[in-house]
């Protein structure tokens, strides 16, 4: 789960990162680590994007779910450019499940 999984992941959010992910995981331990990486932040988002939602009764879902969008694109960049330069990245305010 190089750079290349997270830019597919802008287009595809859950398969194109999924198999990347699971066909290459066992030849690389840095692809293994990104690709836990972005499925506990996928998780983690939709879970928060669910709450965000509900809370659209309240008129603060709406706000919520627009500055989820943001993080989540601006952490997924930061994962790519540093996967790109070879670091590990761990995302801000997710569930570590895998």
């Amino acid at each position: 789960m190089n750079n290349l999984g997270y830019i597919i992941s802008f287009f595809t959010a859950f398969f194109g990162p999924l198999i990347i992910w699971l066909l290459k995981k066992d030849e690389s331990e840095f692809i293994d680590y990104h690709g836990r990486e972005y499925f506990n932040f996928f998780i983690s988002y939709s879970v928060y994007g669910l709450v965000s939602f509900i809370l659209i009764i309240v008129l603060l879902g709406v706000v919520l779910l627009w500055l989820l969008g943001i993080m989540a694109m601006v952490f997924t960049i930061i994962a790519a450019v540093k996967a790109y330069s070879g670091e590990h990245y761990r995302f801000p305010f997710i569930f570590r499940l895998l």
